[in-house]
């Protein structure tokens, strides 16, 4: 038995464009930016949605919105939503990036949200 749920939308943008994009979602969401500690390639849009992180990414892509989906066991959250039909596309740290039928990108990532929030939120799998 696990338990997951989606805890991150990130606007992916082009490195050259990240800051741009930063003062954009700021202004549009009325929030302010934050460095995310040791991943300068994130910028968490702080109180743009409660409960949910919000944040720019910085990629070497192109511009797009992905989900991310914070487990208690990354295996077996994998390997459900394999199952149920995404095809996994790469790693990074601890980062699992599939690919959902539909052609829409997300990441199984480890719990990194508060403990409180994360048990009242997510749902449990067997």
């Amino acid at each position: 038995m696990h338990r997951s749920r989606f805890s991150t939308l990130l606007i992916d943008t082009p490195f050259q464009s990240a800051g741009r994009a930063v003062d954009f979602w700021t202004a549009a969401l009325g929030v302010q930016a934050r460095q995310v500690p040791d991943e300068p390639q994130f910028i968490n849009l702080d109180g743009a949605f409660p409960g949910l992180v919000v944040a720019v990414q910085s990629v070497d892509d192109a511009p797009r919105f992905h989900i991310d989906i914070e487990t208690d066991d990354l295996d077996a959250e994998v390997s459900r939503l394999l199952a149920l039909g995404a095809v996994e596309v790469s790693r990074w740290r601890d980062c699992h990036t599939l690919r959902a039928p539909g052609g829409h990108l997300l990441c199984v990532i480890p719990v990194h949200s508060d403990p409180e929030v994360f048990a009242a939120h997510a749902a449990t799998w067997e």
